[in-house]
């Protein structure tokens, strides 16, 4: 569904007293001293105080010593290093819990997403909106092969999850009341930002801008990964891959009914049965919808299995600029780096 513009009833916002701008990156040290620069313009001509979070994803490049370098030079620049690759939804989780703003903004640091549109994600959030989500009005600049699996992607989830995506990105304003409910009251480990955002609700409103070539290096999203990411928010959102499987038991059981006619009236005609070929379809038929079902009911169980286990879902190597304790997941949470929801505290919203 699509989320209609949304105004406060009690009149605009005043200005943020913070805003914080999270910034995930990976192997981003050729272009993130040039993000840095465009981020602080941008928040500058804003008038709002502000920081910038990055968070450095198991990065195997210079990214960090870029990142320290800056924050040496500005202390509103603050930077959390990752002990390994925990992937861009935990980097984000990260950000999210160590911001202080009354706004926080996602962005990516490769500059596709346009660091001009903050001020108009701004307005809209004086305006009444609690999440203003940037949507990609075109992808012209990925390649044919990107443009259709990303348009399959968000179709898949928005359809079967019951959750607003066409178009959908990590760049967005999330008002301090949202940051707070996904950060630290959804305990799930297994996460996707974008879905997340939409299904909390609130009141959304859209800016629409046209995705920017990278400023440097090369996009990170394999052809795996989407997969990953795409089971994952498939799983957590929709219980719809279960129900193939009651679909393929029906096609089997037609299936076998057929054959079952078929050989009922060979035998009255007093003709023969025709045995082989007829087993070894059947028994392919049969065996590979076995396969598929076992292979949707294991995706659920290994990520329950991951849920259970309570491990956290990232762990920190180093800060800069922020204490130890900036982003526990829960405010009871104060045991060094280990980030992980704790079993026998209920989520504090």
């Amino acid at each position: 569904m699509n989320h209609p513009a949304n105004h406060s009833t009690q009149g605009p916002r005043p200005a943020p007293r913070l805003l914080s701008l999270v910034v995930p990156a990976h192997n981003e040290g050729e272009g993130l001293p040039q993000a840095l620069a465009v981020f602080r313009q941008v928040l500058d001509d804003t008038g709002v105080p502000w920081e910038i979070i990055v968070v450095d994803d198991g990065s195997r490049d210079d990214t960090f010593e870029h990142l320290a370098r800056a924050a040496a030079q500005d202390p509103r620049i603050k930077g959390i290093r990752l002990s390994r690759n925990f992937g861009k939804e935990a980097a984000l989780l990260a950000g999210l819990r160590s911001a202080a703003g009354d706004v926080v903004v996602t962005i990516d640091a490769d500059l596709q997403h346009p660091p001009e549109l903050i001020p108009q994600m701004l307005q809209a959030w004086r305006d009444g909106a609690d999440v203003v989500d940037a949507v990609k009005r075109n992808r012209d600049t990925d390649s044919a092969f990107a443009r259709w699996r990303a348009r399959l992607f968000n179709r898949l989830i928005s359809k079967l999850g019951g959750i607003h995506l066409q178009g959908a990105s990590d760049f967005k304003m999330l008002d301090r009341q949202v940051v707070d409910v996904i950060a630290r009251g959804l305990p799930e480990s297994q996460r996707f930002y974008r879905g997340l955002a939409d299904w909390v609700g609130f009141r959304h409103v859209q800016v629409p801008f046209d995705v920017a070539e990278r400023a440097a290096g090369e996009g990170k999203w394999t052809l795996w990964k989407l997969i990953n990411l795409a089971t994952t928010a498939l799983i957590s959102f929709t219980s719809a891959p279960l129900r193939i499987v009651t679909f393929l038991g029906l096609i089997a059981l037609l299936f076998g009914i057929a054959v079952a006619i078929d050989a009922l009236t060979s035998w009255f005609k007093g003709e023969a049965v025709s045995g082989f070929t007829t087993t070894i379809i059947t028994l392919l038929i049969l065996g590979s919808f076995i396969m598929i079902s076992l292979g949707i009911i294991g995706e659920y169980i290994a990520k329950i299995y991951d849920e259970i286990k309570q491990r956290p879902v990232y762990l920190v190597q180093q800060r800069l600029g922020l204490d130890d304790t900036a982003d526990a997941p829960f405010p009871q949470d104060t045991v060094g780096s280990v980030h992980g929801p704790d079993p026998s505290q209920p989520p504090t919203l």
